[in-house]
């Protein structure tokens, strides 16, 4: 549901329903790393793994050097969880947002509230100062350092998909796209 208040006032609120999925929080943790510019040193270990990987398993084929089976198998595995690591924090916080149900988000000149099953939380602009859109969300993220708290607004909770534009609006106004 969208509502005019005052156009020429630049006043507007936007109204989200949705059930969260796994994919906003995964996406919400993609864009928070690159906020950190911290995505290098997870691209970094792995290619760190990958080529002691391979430089054992070479050395072990040319048999120069008796097999570390430890390692062969070890390095693999560490890994693939370095890359899984974003799906698996993603869903355990899918695994603690589903506990609240319907997701009811209000975006308005002065703030943003979340209202759920259990809960209703404002957030002043002041709290979440940044933000930044995919092509699923948009989201807001605090200024610290490691940009601790984050909220997801789906576009799909959006009633008509025209209501991204006003909500982008909203979010100009008073948030810095980062």
């Amino acid at each position: 549901m969208v509502m005019d208040m005052g156009r020429d006032a630049g006043q507007g609120v936007v109204e989200l329903a949705y059930q969260p999925v796994a994919g906003d929080f995964l996406g919400a943790l993609r864009e928070r790393e690159r906020l950190r510019r911290r995505v290098w040193v997870r691209r970094w270990a792995v290619g760190v793994v990958a080529a002691a990987f391979v430089l054992n398993a070479s050395l072990s084929v040319a048999g120069s050097e008796k097999p570390d089976w430890f390692l062969l198998i070890c390095m693999p595995l560490g890994a693939a969880l370095l890359l899984c690591m974003p799906r698996v924090r993603a869903r355990a916080f899918l695994k603690l947002a589903v506990r609240n149900g319907t997701y009811r988000a209000t975006v308005a000149d002065a703030g943003l509230t979340m209202a759920t099953d259990n809960s209703t939380t404002s957030v002043d602009w002041a709290a979440q100062p940044r933000y930044r859109e995919t092509e699923d969300a948009f989201i807001t993220y605090s200024d610290d350092k490691n940009a601790s708290c984050f909220t997801v607004l789906p576009k799909r909770g959006l009633p008509d998909p025209a209501d991204a534009d006003r909500l982008r609006a909203i979010l100009d106004r008073h948030l810095t796209r980062g």
